[in-house]
């Protein structure tokens, strides 16, 4: 349960360190239901330090309830996934983040 908790207390931390006054009044983030039945996520990357990172889409597929797919598109990082897999995407977004901060270091540290 703490795993699940920290996701989301991640995620909250994430959105409000983007707050900057302009950024939360035309993008953001939206988790929303789908029929399939699953949860469909879109978090908007623009101004954001993951703006422009690359990313692999994911897709796992094992049977009509456990599926998920994760994906860039449109500056956006979108997911759709079974019931049981929200908090799943929502780590493969978090790692994806802290992956992004880390190469952006590694590209800005002066060479000799």
């Amino acid at each position: 349960m703490i795993e699940i908790e920290n996701v989301f207390e991640w995620l909250q931390k994430w959105y409000e360190s983007q707050c900057d006054g302009d950024w939360e009044h035309e993008y953001g983030i939206k988790i929303e239901t789908v029929d399939n039945p699953g949860w469909y996520v879109v978090i908007n990357l623009v101004g954001t330090e993951c703006e422009g990172c690359s990313f692999s889409s994911i897709q796992v597929d094992i049977d009509e309830r456990n599926w998920y797919f994760c994906l860039i598109r449109n500056n956006n990082f979108e997911s759709s996934c079974g019931p049981y897999y929200l908090t799943k995407v929502l780590q493969i977004f978090r790692d994806w983040v802290e992956n992004c901060k880390k190469e952006k270091t590694l590209t800005n540290i002066p060479h000799n």
